[in-house]
C-alpha cells in the first residue's frame, strides 16, 4: 500500500502545469476570416474570366541568364500559342520568365503575388488585371490550382517543392481532377524522383506504384506541350477543360 502510494506521489510529482499563452490573445484576429474572404472573393471574381492556364513553379532566384529561365519562357510562349493563359507566382526568376513568354507573345498573363519580408515583388509582364496580390499562403494555393488546367514545375527550393506535393496530394486523393503535372529538368529532378521511387515505394510502401505516373520529368518545351496536348486530346474525350473543382 505504501509502495502504491509512493508511486502515485511520484506520478503526480512529473506532471507539470498546463502550459499558458505568452501574453493574452488579441480579440480581433477572429475578425481575421474576413480578411480571407475578400481574397477569396477578389481572386475568384478576376479568375474566373479568364479560362483555362497552366501554372509554371520555380526559383525566383533564379537569374535571366540561366538556361531554366529561357527554358520557361520557351515554355510559356508555347503554351500562349497552344491558347493557354499563364499563371505564375508573379515574383522574379522563373515566375518571370513564366510572365514574360506569356505577355511578349500576347498570351494571358497572370501573377499571385505573396507579401513577403524578401524576394517577392512583382515583375513587370503580369496583366495589368490580372496581378492579384496575397496575405495568405493557402488562398494563394487555391488559386493556383482551381483554375490551372496543367502544372509545370522547373527548379525551385522549399516554396516549389510545397506547391508541387500539395498538387500532386490533391490528385493522389482524388480532391481534385486528374491533370498533367510535369517536371521540367532531368538534372535537377531525377534525385528526387528516384528517392520516390527507392525509398517511399520500394523501402517503405508509402504511395502506389502508379503513382509514379504522376510525375513525368521531361527537359524540352515541345516535351511540355504534348503531354498536355495528349492528355487534352479530343478523341479521349473524358478530359475536359473546366476549373478543377468546387467549394
Amino acid at each position: 500500500m505504501k509502495a502504491q502510494e509512493n508511486g502515485t506521489m511520484k506520478l503526480a510529482q512529473k506532471v507539470r502545469p498546463k502550459k499558458q499563452w505568452s501574453g493574452s490573445l488579441k480579440g480581433e484576429n477572429s475578425w481575421t476570416m474576413f480578411k480571407m474572404i475578400s481574397e477569396f472573393v477578389e481572386g475568384f471574381e478576376k479568375l474566373n474570366k479568364i479560362g483555362p492556364c497552366v501554372s509554371i513553379f520555380g526559383s525566383a532566384r533564379t537569374k535571366p541568364d540561366n538556361k531554366y529561365y529561357k527554358l520557361a519562357v520557351d515554355i510559356a510562349r508555347r503554351l500562349t500559342e497552344e491558347g493557354f493563359g499563364v499563371i505564375t507566382g508573379g515574383g522574379p526568376g522563373i515566375m518571370e520568365a513564366g510572365n514574360k513568354g506569356a505577355s511578349v507573345y500576347n498570351g494571358t498573363s497572370v501573377g499571385l503575388n505573396i507579401h513577403l519580408p524578401f524576394e517577392q515583388s512583382h515583375n513587370p509582364y503580369i496583366d495589368k488585371d490580372k496581378n492579384l496580390n496575397h496575405r495568405y499562403f493557402f488562398i494563394r494555393k487555391v488559386m493556383f490550382v482551381k483554375y490551372a488546367q496543367a502544372f509545370v514545375a522547373l527548379p525551385g527550393g522549399f516554396g516549389t517543392i510545397d506547391e508541387l506535393f500539395e498538387v500532386l496530394t490533391l490528385v493522389q486523393t482524388k480532391k481534385i481532377s486528374p491533370v498533367p503535372i510535369i517536371l521540367v529538368g532531368t538534372e535537377y529532378w531525377s534525385g528526387l524522383k528516384k528517392w520516390i521511387e527507392e525509398v517511399m515505394l520500394g523501402k517503405e510502401n508509402n504511395i502506389s506504384p502508379e503513382d509514379l505516373n504522376l510525375l513525368p520529368i521531361v527537359d524540352e518545351a515541345e516535351d511540355v506541350i504534348k503531354i498536355i496536348n495528349d492528355f487534352y486530346a479530343e478523341e479521349k474525350g473524358e478530359h475536359r477543360l473546366q476549373p478543377n473543382y468546387n467549394l
